[in-house]
């Protein structure tokens, strides 16, 4: 028996046209797609298809439908935000592992430290610095949330250091999705050696020793990965 393969469902090809266009420049941000009429007799498909299409551009956050007189289809500007609920979405279906988060981050912080090495001007490594020391007091204090938000802040600084949009937006994403695991780990629980390791790590930074620093980043992305996947209470 011979099968043949699964034709695309017409809203899938009306998807694939409209993002054709967005990569050929021909609709850009803030466009407005012509009136649902016009456009299924341009893309000669049915209204109901194009409306399926119109609502799966929408969830992606392709475009945004408006209602009202001055409503449409208007397409967005980028959203980093939407790729990290797509891997939010994976990690709560099972898709994706903690090993899965770790290798990826093991992977893309190593790049980041090492361009960071050649690139963080003297602004970025002081933010970087003062990150490391607010990290110190809030775990002083016991200060748990902040303490979160100061560890989320430390790879967004370091991934602004690189200059480089494409990785801020990827360290933005599994920082989103780390921090989701971190509050599954109890209160009274202490990452491994956190501030030595941050003050560590700072120096090698600060003297563009990117084989030191990339290690130091390393060894703790591995101590944290062997934490969280001990914790019985992680949950995401």
């Amino acid at each position: 028996m011979t099968l043949r393969p699964a034709k695309p469902r017409a809203f899938e090809e009306i998807c694939e046209r409209i993002r054709n266009q967005l990569a050929a420049g021909k609709l850009k941000p803030g466009d407005k797609l012509p009136p649902e009429r016009e456009l299924s007799e341009h893309l000669k498909v049915s209204r109901a298809a194009l409306r399926e299409a119109l609502r799966s551009l929408e969830i992606a956050g392709v475009i945004l439908l408006k209602k009202g007189a001055k409503g449409g289809a208007f397409v967005q500007t980028g959203d980093p935000a939407n790729m990290t609920r797509v891997i939010q979405d994976l990690v709560h279906l099972g898709a994706i592992s903690l090993g899965d988060l770790t290798e990826a981050r093991l992977l893309i912080q190593s790049g980041v430290v090492r361009l960071a090495c050649l690139r963080a001007t003297d602004a970025d490594i002081e933010a970087i610095g003062r990150n490391i020391e607010r990290t110190a007091e809030m775990s002083r204090l016991g200060h748990g949330e902040e303490r979160r938000e100061a560890i989320a802040e430390f790879y967004r600084l370091l991934a602004l250091s690189t200059h480089n949009e494409i990785l801020k937006i990827l360290v933005d994403s599994l920082t989103d999705i780390l921090v989701r695991f971190l509050r599954g780990v109890s209160e009274g629980t202490e990452l491994p050696g956190l501030i030595a390791h941050r003050r560590r790590f700072l120096r090698h930074l600060q003297a563009r020793d990117a084989a030191r620093a990339t290690k130091e980043m390393e060894t703790h992305l591995n101590k944290l990965h062997r934490l969280l996947a001990g914790s019985r209470q992680v949950k995401v």
